[in-house]
C-alpha cells in the first residue's frame, strides 16, 4: 500500500488516465478520491459513474448528454457526466461493464478530450482527468472480444493495483481502529467500545473475501450487537 500511495503522489501534477484494479471491496473508489484531491491546485468536481448500474440504452446519454428531441423521452437538453466533470475528475467505476457502443465513444474522449452530445453536432472540449476502475481482468476480456483493445491501451496509461486485504493483514489493526471510531460516531454511541481480548488476532486470521468492505460491515454489526463493548467477531464465517 505504501507503493500504491507513492504512485498516487506522482500523479499530483498530471491528468493522465489512471486505471485502478483490484477485487471487489478493496477501496478502489476511495483511492480514486484520494488521487483527485491530491492534485495540485483547486481539484474541481469529482463525478462518479457506475458503468454497471446504468441501463445499456441510457449509457451514452448519461455519459455524454443529449440534445432535446434526440430520442423519445428527450424533452430537454441534458449535460452528461463528462461535461459535469469538466475541470475536474470523472471516475468510471466498473469500466468492464461498459457496452460496445459506449466503448467506441469513450475512446474518442480519451484520444481527443472531446465529446458530442447524443443527437448533437457541436464538439465540446474537456479539461478532465479520467480514472477508471474494475475488478475484472480487462486483458482477458480483450482476448475474448468483450473489451476493445485500443480502449484498454488508452486506459492503461498509469495502472494501479490494490492488493486484497488478505495479502496485507498487517493493515488490519489500523483499519479496525479507524472504522470503529467512524462507525461509533455514525451510530451516535456515547463512548467508543473496546475490543474483546484476542479480537485482533481473530480478524487477522480471517481471509476477508469481501476485503475492506466486509471488514467495515463486520465492525458495524459488532457495534450494533455490543454497543457498550467489548466487541466480538466469532461470527465472521
Amino acid at each position: 500500500m505504501q507503493e500504491v500511495f507513492r504512485a498516487i503522489g506522482r500523479l499530483s501534477k498530471s491528468n493522465i488516465n489512471v486505471l485502478i484494479t483490484g477485487e471487489s471491496g478493496v477501496g478502489k473508489s476511495v483511492l480514486a478520491k484520494v488521487t483527485h484531491y491530491n492534485s495540485d491546485g483547486v481539484p474541481g468536481p469529482f463525478v462518479t459513474v457506475n458503468c454497471g448500474a446504468i441501463a445499456k440504452d441510457l449509457v451514452e446519454s448519461e455519459l455524454f448528454g443529449h440534445e432535446k428531441g434526440a430520442f423519445t423521452g428527450a424533452l430537454s437538453q441534458k449535460r452528461g457526466r463528462f461535461e459535469r466533470a469538466n475541470k475536474g475528475t470523472i471516475f468510471l467505476d466498473e469500466i468492464g461493464e461498459l457496452p460496445p457502443a459506449a466503448q467506441v465513444r469513450l475512446l474518442r474522449v480519451l484520444q481527443n478530450r472531446e465529446i458530442e452530445r447524443v443527437g448533437g453536432v457541436k464538439t465540446i472540449s474537456l479539461d478532465i482527468r479520467i480514472i477508471a476502475a474494475t475488478n475484472r481482468n480487462l486483458e482477458e476480456m480483450v482476448k475474448d472480444g468483450l473489451f476493445r483493445e485500443d480502449l484498454w491501451f488508452r486506459l492503461n496509461v498509469f495502472p494501479i493495483s490494490i492488493p486484497p486485504l488478505r495479502r496485507r493483514s498487517g493493515d488490519i489493526p489500523a483499519l479496525v481502529r479507524h472504522l470503529i471510531e467512524r462507525k461509533a460516531k455514525e451510530l451516535k454511541l456515547r463512548d467508543t467500545p473496546d475490543l474483546a481480548a484476542g479480537s485482533i488476532q481473530t480478524l487477522m486470521a480471517y481471509d476477508w473475501p469481501g476485503n475492506v468492505r466486509e471488514l467495515e460491515n463486520a465492525i458495524e454489526r459488532a457495534l450494533i450487537l455490543h454497543p457498550e463493548g467489548p466487541l466480538h467477531f466469532e461470527d465472521l464465517r
